[in-house]
């Protein structure tokens, strides 16, 4: 079983010989203790377990040994059988979380000077920033896109400059019937003015020629 180590300054996880070969590495894992960002006991490891195994080894329910890539980044597992483990997460380093079975998990707690029950609960609140991250993502507005709308531009111009002669023939039209209905209206007023010198005229070439007889 791996062997936690509590420095001054860093944590150390010592792997055994065949805890290397099942996770392909030769070196042992440091992580500063400035980095380390909460500290979770818990009694299922497996549930904490998240990605896919490259490279390591698994036995489900049995033996988890090495390094499982997520999309967020990759996990550093210890896991054997059903034992009680700690979750450590890490705010900046080589691997995001360390998941480790060992048999002394309160005192290494105790050793990192961190509270369960802070840890537990800061484990949580960045479990639902990320959440809100993801939903704030999916949700955004999609940016339009300025040359699109640029192309758009001189087809509408060019649809407005089509429309204006139509329009001016159009008003060209109307004036033409103006001018039209106003030369009517002028010959209608005249023809009675006309009607009437002719009768005139005509009464009287009639008394002219009553007085000659």
């Amino acid at each position: 079983m791996a062997s936690l180590r509590v420095h001054p300054d860093r944590l150390e996880i010592q792997l055994t010989p065949a805890e290397k070969a099942l996770a392909l590495r030769r070196d042992e894992i440091s992580v500063p203790r400035s980095a380390i960002r909460s500290v979770t006991i818990t009694d299922d490891p497996w549930i904490w377990i998240r990605g896919i195994r490259a490279p390591g080894s698994l036995v489900p329910l049995v033996l988890a040994v090495g390094t499982w890539k997520f999309h967020g980044g990759k996990d550093f597992l210890v896991i054997k059988n059903k034992r009680q483990a700690v979750i450590i997460d890490i705010a900046d380093g080589e691997y995001a979380r360390h998941i480790v079975s060992t048999n002394h998990a309160a005192e290494l707690v105790r050793a990192l000077n961190v509270s369960p029950g802070d840890a537990e609960t800061a484990a949580l609140a960045a479990a639902a920033a990320q959440a809100a991250a993801g939903a704030g993502a999916e949700g955004a507005a999609p940016t339009k896109d300025p040359k699109a709308r640029a192309v758009r531009l001189p087809r509408l111009a060019r649809a407005a400059k089509t429309k204006a002669p139509d329009a001016q023939g159009t008003a060209a039209q109307s004036a033409d019937a103006q001018g039209t209905a106003a030369q009517s209206a002028d010959d209608a007023s005249s023809e009675p003015a006309s009607s009437a010198v002719a009768d005139a005229d005509a009464k009287s070439a009639v008394a002219d020629g009553t007085e000659n007889a």
